[in-house]
């Protein structure tokens, strides 16, 4: 029977609820434990092998394909093919991390008797902390629900939420303790916007520093330079950054001093301008930006000799962000 627009979207926010309560609990109930299988997998020379059937077995390829792609060789096993061939891809330097709702299914047993019989670590991931799969980890993260999302307690839902949240919190604490970088991760991300974003230099997008200004420039030779360099005017010495000059700069001046063009422009420039380094990431120029309310900024190196300057539209059509 259909229902109206406010009843469906009330069923929306109840399992939204449920499953955003069941991971504030499961927060709650964290302990030493995580920290040990923290530790389990930071130590281990091979690589995580992930498991889990039905649902439990989604969540494990997610959290396998997370693993990867953050540093920390994993492989997806699935518990019955590997009874037929593939636990060839276990090592005795592996550790194993079991996803399983009640820790009681049978399609397990035959995977953990052969982890044990390699002695391969195993973190259960489980709301059974007494369960079959319980009783042969070395270390239990308790991942157990009050209720499942599904109005009659049944389809896991709240528990494979759960599962997958405390599988991501194992791989960020684990690539903080590996010193995983951001140079890190471009570097196994490639393709596509994310790779953009990571590998993109400011250097790769800086133009020309245009027309810098010298120390005897006036207001009227900025008015130039502003219309010339997009709306920053940078002021040298030698080839050393002394200070810059913005649109901003110069509306403001014209409002309070109708000789504003005579005044000298050292004597309003910015001397602590925000700058940026040709080899830092375009993302974080971008994040400088926001920050400091500019669109562009001069680009520097060797103790702040002029090399160029950035600006937000080209970073913006670059894929910075």
């Amino acid at each position: 029977m259909a229902r109206d627009a406010g009843a469906l979207i009330e069923l929306g926010r109840r399992v939204l609820r449920l499953e955003a309560a069941s991971i504030r609990d499961a927060a709650d109930r964290l302990d030493e434990a995580f920290a040990r299988a923290v530790e389990l997998l930071a130590a281990a020379r091979g690589r995580v092998i992930v498991s889990g059937v039905g649902k439990s077995g989604l969540i494990a390829r997610k959290l396998a394909a997370t693993f990867t792609s953050t540093g920390t060789a994993a492989s997806y096993l699935h518990p019955i093919d590997s009874l037929h061939g593939d636990l060839g891809i276990v090592g005795r330097d592996d550790v194993a991390v079991v996803l399983s709702k009640s820790g009681e299914s049978s399609d397990l047993f035959g995977l953990l008797g052969s982890l044990q019989r390699l002695a391969v670590p195993i973190i259960a991931i489980t709301g059974g902390v007494d369960s079959p799969l319980a009783r042969v980890a070395q270390v239990v993260l308790d991942g157990g629900v009050g209720e499942e999302a599904c109005p009659h307690d049944l389809a896991p839902t709240s528990s494979t939420t759960v599962a997958l949240a405390l599988g991501d919190a194992l791989a960020v604490a684990l690539l903080e303790v590996k010193g995983f970088r951001r140079e890190d991760f471009a570097a196994l991300h490639p393709g596509g916007s994310l790779g953009r974003k990571l590998l993109l230099r400011v250097g790769d997008v800086m133009i020309p520093p245009g027309r810098p200004l010298g120390p005897e420039s006036t207001m009227r030779d900025a008015v130039v330079s502003l219309a010339h360099d997009r709306g920053l005017a940078m002021v040298v010495t030698g080839d050393r950054l002394a200070g810059v000059l913005t649109t901003g700069d110069l509306t403001r001046l014209a409002e309070r001093d109708p000789e504003f063009l005579a005044r000298p422009a050292v004597e309003v420039m910015t001397r602590t301008p925000k700058t940026a380094s040709a080899g830092e990431l375009a993302a974080a120029a971008v994040a400088m930006m926001e920050r400091h309310g500019v669109i562009v900024l001069p680009v520097v190196e060797d103790g702040g000799r002029v090399i160029g300057v950035v600006h937000l539209h080209d970073l913006l059509r670059a894929g910075a962000v």
